[in-house]
């Protein structure tokens, strides 16, 4: 029997995405991401709004590159879906035999041996553990299989690059659909949508940076690559996110960076998996729109305060206000009963006004406590955002609510109408005193 691998078929699931593969022990290689097929299918209708029937040299309006020799017992791409390639792609289960200098020896049967490049592992495996690989060949002159551990990003060859692998590339300009590219001197595509899993405005960043990215597609008839970094940010995400959620508690204070801002609140990733930060848990104070102190990209910390496993994705709540120190507290410590203050009014309802005194500390103006003359609506007294004198009448530590009165720092106007009188008759007294000197009163006893 001939050593030359056997090509298996696909299995009925393995149609439309690639099938997982098993990672060596101690292997950091992410698991395929589940929702793979869907990706593909969206990555299609990407490739065809960007190219159509196009070439990379049409796409960049240059002459069209070279078309190259097919390979000798290497079936050309038919069509832009890599799909069915990915599924061609053999895979084997065997046993470590032996590790020498840069390569890994595996035995896959009796006659049956193969090769893999010691940098492919994390560290070297132990002998005799069984791992699974992928073929990528076979050379005839040593009589072995060479292998790859799948999620590897390897230097790409030519000869080699199938859809499926992982590879390194250099991004060299940006066009009108993406990311010119660069790989095994050839030049590729990326599609602005497989640059990365959240959307970027100017793709020029990327000019001149070396990314790994998974080769989605490869038509040597048509001079055509499709390379995504998106699917393997994504693998990693998925990665990130099983390992993450082994560790996960209520209660824990992580570094996160915030990715989206809504009116109601900001997601945060906090290592492959975004949480939600409620508007009122950003700050102590109340924000009228979270892009008021937060801004995308910006790292802040949060406090995980409730992890929801029941929906799926899973939902996770956090906070920001919960790792930084009250201020209302050490504000509302140094009030006490009887005080008169300054407030802003900050909230008119129909039983009274509501009046802040400091950041985070507000109080309640009774409608009664407005004014000493009967009134029947709260704005006939106050309005939004009016400083007003309050005298605090109350504290409750517990319900941590405030009483406040504005009418107590202001006297009726009974009383100051009589003072003001007062304050005539004691001048008039004054100037006659002055023009005729003291006048003694009469009566009394002689």
């Amino acid at each position: 029997m001939s050593d030359q691998p056997v090509q298996e078929q696909p299995r009925p699931n393995e149609a439309g995405h690639r099938a997982a593969s098993h990672s060596p022990a101690g292997s950091s290689a992410p698991p395929p991401h589940p929702g793979r097929r869907d990706m593909d299918e969206h990555l299609a209708a990407e490739i065809e709004e960007a190219l159509g029937n196009m070439s990379i040299g049409d796409l960049m309006e240059v002459a069209e590159p070279k078309v190259a020799r097919p390979v000798p017992g290497r079936r050309a791409s038919s069509g832009p879906s890599s799909a069915n390639a990915r599924s061609e792609r053999e895979r084997k289960t065997g046993r470590i035999m032996q590790v020498h200098g840069n390569d890994v020896f595996v035995e896959f049967g009796p006659r049956k041996q193969g090769v893999c490049p010691l940098a492919q592992f994390p560290e070297p495996p132990a002998l005799g553990a069984e791992m699974t690989f992928i073929v990528d060949g076979y050379d005839k002159e040593d009589g072995l299989l060479k292998l790859s551990l799948e999620g590897t990003v390897r230097k790409a060859e030519w000869e080699s690059l199938e859809p499926g692998q992982f590879v390194e590339a250099r991004c060299v300009a940006v066009n009108k659909g993406g990311l010119e590219m660069e790989v095994a001197n050839h030049r590729a595509f990326m599609p602005a949508g497989q640059v990365d899993i959240r959307f970027h405005a100017d793709l020029s960043v990327f000019v001149g940076e070396k990314m790994p990215c998974e080769v989605k597609e490869v038509d040597r008839a048509r001079g055509r690559i499709i390379l995504s970094r998106r699917a393997m940010l994504e693998v990693e995400r998925e990665h990130l996110r099983m390992k993450l959620f082994s560790t996960l508690e209520v209660g824990q204070v992580l570094q996160a960076t915030i990715s989206k801002i809504q009116p109601y609140g900001a997601f945060a990733d906090i290592g492959g998996v975004d949480g939600m930060i409620h508007i009122s848990d950003i700050a102590w104070e109340r924000l009228k729109h979270p892009g008021d102190v937060l801004k995308e990209g910006q790292q802040v910390m949060v406090k995980v305060l409730k992890i929801d496993q029941n929906q799926s994705p899973p939902r996770i709540g956090l906070g920001m206000k919960q790792t930084m120190e009250n201020p209302a507290l050490a504000a509302r410590a140094a009030l006490n009963e009887g005080d008169t203050v300054q407030g802003r009014v900050t909230k008119i309802m129909p039983f009274g006004a509501f009046v802040e005194l400091s950041p985070g500390v507000e109080g309640l103006v009774h409608i009664s406590e407005l004014s000493h003359d009967r009134i029947h609506d709260v704005r006939q007294a106050v309005k939004p955002d009016e400083i007003v004198p309050v005298k605090i009448l109350s504290i409750d530590p517990a319900g941590k609510k405030i009483s406040l009165s504005i009418k107590q720092t202001r006297e009726r106007q009974e009383q100051v109408a009589q003072r003001k009188e007062d304050r005539k008759m004691e001048n008039l007294r004054g100037q006659l005193n002055k023009k005729w000197g003291a006048i003694p009163l009469k009566g009394g006893l002689g």
